[in-house]
């Protein structure tokens, strides 16, 4: 009986992935650095970011038909797995893309954060975002990073690994796992409470 060779071959070990996020501290220096930029546009986007777990091109692709003010939501329509994804608009970065509309009062199809030399195109927010990492004296930290801020925060506040799921558009658990040990004193809380019910 012949044997299949590939049965022989052992499946790769999935990477960890990176879990880098911003301690308080480090968070206070980003955006204070932010909001001093030569870049009009690096604190709202960066704090868009870290709101809602959007990624750069998510961001930066953003029109203004996108944002849905009265519904305090904005709807990707171009996301990186190709599915459309709702995210809500809440807090500071609500306050932000509200007082940037009623400042332009722009046209729907307009985007977000045009470029100044080009308003069909987005903003480029590489060296302002680079000065700023350095000038808030941050090492090893990415853009991408305040996405898996993002979700570490999530996970610290009581989220569900299905609702980081949900939020950052993942369509499996599988790329929140990282994030499960940052709620281990939720999951606690939560079989705390259950017991106090059912034993009194």
């Amino acid at each position: 009986m012949a044997v299949n060779p590939v049965l022989q071959i052992s499946k790769p070990r999935e990477a960890q992935g990176r879990t880098r996020f911003l301690s308080d501290e480090e968070r206070e220096r980003l955006f204070a650095v932010c909001k001093s930029s030569e870049s009009n546009h690096l604190f709202t986007i960066v704090t868009l970011a870290l709101s809602t777990g959007m990624r750069r091109g998510e961001i930066l692709g953003l029109s203004w038909e996108d944002v849905d003010l009265k519904n305090s939501r904005i709807t990707l329509l171009r996301t990186k797995n190709g599915e459309r994804r709702v995210v809500p608009l809440v807090g500071k970065a609500y306050g932000l893309i509200k007082n940037l509309y009623l400042k332009l009062m722009p046209e729907n199809k307009e985007l977000v954060f045009p470029s100044p030399n080009n308003p069909l195109q987005s903003i480029s927010i590489r060296t302002a975002w680079e000065t700023s990492v350095k000038r808030a004296e941050i090492e090893n930290f990415r853009f991408h990073d305040l996405r898996h801020s993002t979700a570490s925060y999530l996970a610290m506040n009581g989220a569900s690994l299905l609702e980081i799921a949900d939020i950052l558009g993942h369509k499996t658990l599988q790329m929140v796992k990282r994030y499960s040990h940052l709620s281990e004193d939720h999951k606690a809380d939560v079989l705390e409470r259950m017991n106090k019910k059912v034993f009194g």
